[in-house]
């Protein structure tokens, strides 16, 4: 019986329906290195209602977010809980920043994004990189 739930929760993981944020920029950076991915950087606020739709609407898609689990570390900063480093710009949110391992910036938007648009962002996000 215990094999068959380990199992199930198993399944369940590979498919999960959410991002596992990490909230802390620092690990973000130590996680990314560890696992050779990129980090793409949402910070938003509590209150904004164009944070809020995006990620009802975009970042629950189950393409969107297969595109950022295997591209990226998805770090989540909120500008009214977390620590933003200074070369973040925390207002006009949402802000979308996509770093290297080293925490380079090489691409970075504003604003809601459709779910259609924020796929095709990510298609072509790559082309930035250094």
């Amino acid at each position: 019986m215990k094999k068959i739930l380990l199992l199930l929760f198993f399944i369940t993981s590979l498919f999960s329906s959410e991002l596992n944020w990490i909230h802390d920029y620092e690990k973000a950076l130590t996680v990314a290195k560890k696992e050779h991915k990129d980090i793409y950087l949402f910070i938003g606020a509590d209150k904004c209602r164009f944070c809020k739709k995006f990620k009802e609407k975009t970042l629950s898609q189950k393409q969107v977010i297969n595109k950022l689990d295997e591209k990226f570390i998805p770090l989540y900063l909120s500008r009214d809980q977390h620590i933003v480093p200074d070369k973040f710009e925390k207002y006009g949110a949402p802000r979308h920043y996509f770093l290297n391992s080293n925490g380079k910036i090489y691409d970075e938007d504003a604003g809601y994004i459709s779910p259609e648009a924020f796929i095709k962002f990510l298609d072509e996000v790559s082309f930035y990189r250094d």
